[in-house]
């Protein structure tokens, strides 16, 4: 498929960020997510971070996401749109990382999982029919079925640590993608009603009772 321009500026953005975090740790301490740094001002880290990743696998499998679901929302809404969406849920994630991990001041993050998450939940809203081929099932399954699951692993795996992951930032993006994605197109309330309140329960009940999860 035809690359938006945009779309292409943020990847490559990513990759020559990320690439240079790989080679040069001054630069990737700098500018990664750190609750202790930003607490002590450096809020651009709540962007910054967004653009710097692990090892090529964790830039690559992000950025594959991206490009996939990316051109739904652009054909759909538009780059501006688009824009918001990215960056809402960038910062939605960067938001709530900080504060579920507010006492933490070492804990640090890096990766634009959150804007993805945001992107592929607006993606699910403008397109309530989409299946998806998660590994190792067989079958496809129902984008709001993996929307549930996004969200219920997001928690399970903030409650009890998974791994190097940023559950947080990944719950947060999806929330932020959701919540955004009704804002700039308030159509998708009558068009996607089911896949509206299906997703919006489990948001809902976290926005609620979120502070026992710890």
């Amino acid at each position: 498929m035809n690359i938006d321009k945009i779309l292409l500026i943020l990847i490559i953005a990513n990759v020559i960020a990320s690439i240079k975090g790989f080679s040069d740790r001054i630069f990737f301490d700098k500018y990664k997510f750190q609750i202790g740094a930003i607490n002590r001002g450096e809020k651009i880290r709540m962007l910054t971070s967004g653009f710097l990743h692990v090892d090529y696998l964790h830039l690559i499998l992000n950025m594959y996401v991206l490009y996939i679901f990316a051109p739904i929302i652009i054909l759909k809404l538009g780059v501006i749109k688009f824009l918001i969406l990215y960056f809402g849920s960038l910062i939605a994630g960067s938001l709530l990382t900080l504060t579920y991990h507010k006492n933490e001041l070492y804990y640090s993050a890096v990766g634009a999982s959150g804007a993805v998450a945001g992107i592929i939940y607006g993606s699910i809203l403008l397109n309530p029919s989409m299946s998806l081929m998660i590994f190792p099932l067989p079958i496809p399954i129902p984008g709001y079925i993996f929307g549930i699951g996004y969200i219920l692993y997001s928690v399970y795996g903030m409650k009890k640590k998974l791994g190097n992951i940023g559950h947080t930032a990944h719950l947060g993006g999806a929330i932020g993608g959701f919540a955004l994605t009704l804002l700039v197109y308030p159509e998708v309330f009558l068009n996607s009603t089911f896949t509206v309140l299906i997703l919006g329960v489990p948001i809902v009940l976290l926005l609620l009772f979120g502070n026992r999860l710890k």
